[in-house]
This record gives C-alpha cells, structure tokens and sequence, in this order.
C-alpha cells in the first residue's frame, strides 16, 4: 500500500470578499501554516516511498543470494536510488540487514507460516503437525529460497549484530511453538518447542541439499516424539490430564499445481 496523500486544497479557506484587512492577513497567515504543514507530509511521502524502494530491492536480493554476497552498490543500482538516499534511511549495510530481518519475520513468520497453519487446524497438536505439511509443499516450490535467518546466523561471527538479530527472530519461532505446546498442555514446553525447532530446521537444509521429501521424513520423526512426549506425561499421575490423542505419521503428499 503506498503512502497517504495529503491534498492541501481540502483544507485551505476558501476567499470570499468582504474581509477587512486584519482579516485577510490572518486567512493569509493560516494558508501559510497550512501549505508549511502539508509540504513536509508530501515530503515524508517521498522518503517513505525511497525507503521501501530499497528494502523490497534488498529483500528480494538478499532472500535469493544472500546478505554477505550482495553489495550496497547492487541494492541502490536495482532500486534506482542515490548512495545519499540509502545511507539517510539506513545508516549502514548492517543496519539495512536488520531491517530486512524485521520484514521477512513479519512476511515468513506470521504472514505466511503462522497464518498456514494457524489455518490448517484448530487443535494445537494438529497445528504442530501442520507445520511439515506446509513445509512440505514450501519444499517443492522451484524458487525454495531456504531460511533467510539460518543463513544469516551462519554468515557472521557470534559478535555480530546482524548473527544476534538472526538468532531473536528464530527465538520468535520457537515461541510460537512453545504457545501450541502450552495449548496442547504438554510437558517441558520449552524443551520439546527446542526439539521441534531442530526438526523444522534440520528439514530447512535438507531440503536446501535437494531433498524435497525432507519435511515428510521430518514429519515422521515429529510423530513418534510427540507420541513419545504424551506417554511420558500419561505416566505421571500428579497434574492436570493430558490429550491423549495421537497423530498421524506422515505420508507423502503431493506436489502443488
């Protein structure tokens, strides 16, 4: 969605005779207030519109090659924007990299995977299933682009802030594996949400390496450790009950259209 237009003439006075001349030096003065206040707004929506320029360019070029291999020279060629524009809305490429973080969590994280399996289900053991199956057609996609904060936590060092920016919105991950597994009641949720986490992410590069059956075996694992964590909750008398129904192991599922 672009930026808001503010159009000035709406909001202007209109003239009509008679004014005396105090009054018309004041409707001069409040139309000058008024032109001062919606020429920074139209302003700001050329920066906002530069902005965004260049963080979708260094989005779709940092998804596909990386942030390390993409230069700040190739973002402000692609995006048709001054050296002076980039650096006045981001003040160096770590800073640009972080930004690009922040957008991909909002598209990858809750607009698409959360919302796909928030979808797929109402049941949070369903849900935690769900998450291969839609890993599973992610995987079959020819432009499968991999984890976008993998890469980074693996393209810089532990000091980086871009490595620690990459690592908190990959925790964002796992805290939303630990709200199903708090809703499915089950056991130790922060370590099982660590042990599903690996899964997801372990089928991440193996698919990367070019097996597109990799979230259908992980599935599988998936299905005996949350069998595995409700036994071992069923065997402890103390506590609230806990769900007892099973999940399905995976089959393979069929490519999209």
């Amino acid at each position: 969605m672009g930026p808001v237009r503010l159009d000035a003439v709406h909001l202007l006075p209109r003239r009509v005779g008679g004014y005396s001349n105090a009054i018309r030096i004041e409707t001069r003065e409040r139309e000058k207030g008024l032109y001062s206040n919606a020429q920074p707004s139209k302003q700001a929506g050329r920066r906002d519109q530069a902005r965004e320029r260049i963080l979708e360019t260094a989005y779709a070029l940092f998804t596909r090659h990386g942030t390390r291999a993409v230069g700040v020279d190739t973002i402000i060629e692609q995006s048709g924007v001054a050296k002076m524009t980039l650096y006045r809305h981001f003040r160096s490429k770590q800073e640009l990299v972080c930004a690009f973080l922040e957008r991909r969590e909002t598209l990858w994280t809750f607009d698409w995977l959360r919302n796909e399996v928030c979808k797929a289900s109402t049941d949070p053991l369903e849900r935690l299933m769900a998450i291969f199956d839609v890993f599973n057609r992610w995987f079959q996609q020819k432009d499968f682009e991999g984890c976008s904060f993998i890469n980074v936590l693996l393209e810089y060092n532990l000091d980086s802030p871009m490595r620690q920016a990459a690592a908190a919105h990959l925790a964002g991950i796992r805290s939303f594996l630990k709200e199903l597994a708090s809703e499915a009641r089950l056991a130790e949720i922060h370590a099982f949400a660590d042990t599903w986490h690996i899964l997801m992410k372990g089928s991440i590069v193996a698919a990367g390496e070019g097996d597109h059956d990799a979230a259908v075996r992980a599935k599988n694992v998936a299905a005996g450790l949350l069998e595995h964590t409700l036994s071992s909750a069923e065997a402890v008398p103390a506590g609230p009950p806990k769900r007892t129904r099973r999940p399905s192991k995976a089959r393979p599922a069929a490519s999209p259209a």
